[in-house]
């Protein structure tokens, strides 16, 4: 059986821009494969070594929310990356035989550091970050590793430093391969993508009234005023979102829409009333979990 391996950093508690993508996908690679799941808390300090007092926190609420989404402890191995101290022996390592130059030309290296030009990000840490993403994978001889498109040249550098390792040491480590995954983009009420650094999200244990409160702000078409007037369900939020999550009611939606017999405010209660009956049985057992010492 291949052996997939995938790490999240700790940031946060999941929201439901992860639910479609990340954890579904998730959910189906431990029903398919061997799997290896862990909490990237090293990979946190390199944007976010400031603030080493988070990690901890986060790193509990993202096990917990794992595992209340599905995730079977006892199918798939979680583990954080800070309580294998080999990974960073093995990074230490693999450094010493990567050339400056591979890191430099990782586009992702550059385009980051343009994207977080605020912070003081240009260190050895972030410069290196490839290279413990690759002791990551080897360290569990991972064979296939989830990627979007964007993080394809890293996995293909990780490949170029076990191929050099390989070569040089013997065949140890495998070559990983990617599985690739579909960016799912869920937009926050405001209409920009959902996302913790825009505090426009809706946490996957938030209760019902919150999740009716954040629905009942979202943008919606601002020509249709009042029920009765027509409006174009292309460009409104919660239109969107039934797509997502509730796609065999999206036509009878957008057709109500258009219309003008289908209300905001009553659309935006429905889908809110469906949403939270969706969640329940994850924020149930989220609360279960958080109750028992030890758990995370």
């Amino acid at each position: 059986m291949a052996r997939v391996v995938t790490g999240y950093r700790p940031t946060g508690r999941l929201h439901l821009g992860h639910l479609l993508g990340n954890i579904e996908s998730m959910l189906d690679l431990q029903q398919q494969h061997d799997c290896c799941f862990f909490i990237a808390d090293w990979h946190a300090l390199t944007t976010h070594y400031e603030h080493p007092d988070e990690i901890a926190q986060n790193t509990r609420d993202l096990v917990l929310d794992w595992i209340a989404a599905g995730i079977d402890p006892f199918r798939t191995m979680i583990y954080k990356q800070s309580d294998v101290p080999e990974v960073a022996e093995l990074a230490l390592c693999l450094s010493m035989l990567t050339p400056l130059g591979w890191l430099e030309r990782n586009p992702t290296y550059k385009e980051q550091l343009r994207e977080l030009s605020g912070r003081e990000l240009a260190t050895h840490g972030f410069l290196g970050y490839p290279i413990l993403q690759c002791a990551d994978i080897a360290i569990v001889k991972g064979d296939l590793v989830p990627v979007g498109e964007d993080q394809i040249p890293h996995l293909e550098l990780t490949r170029e430093i076990l191929r050099r390792f390989n070569r040089l040491y013997g065949e140890v480590f495998p070559s990983p391969q990617a599985i690739l995954t579909e960016a799912r983009r869920i937009s926050g009420p405001d209409g920009r993508r959902m996302a913790k650094s825009y505090g426009n999200v809706i946490w996957l244990d938030d209760a019902p009234d919150r999740i009716a409160e954040v629905v009942a702000s979202a943008v919606t078409d601002p020509a249709k005023v009042r029920k009765g007037d027509r409006g174009d369900p292309e460009i409104c939020t919660v239109y969107h979102w039934w797509k997502s999550f509730f796609p065999d009611e999206a036509p009878r939606v957008a057709a109500g829409c258009r219309s003008g017999a289908l209300g905001c405010v009553e659309d935006k209660t429905d889908f809110a009333s469906r949403l939270g009956d969706r969640l329940a049985a994850f924020r149930e057992r989220r609360a279960e979990l958080g109750s028992k010492p030890g758990m995370a």
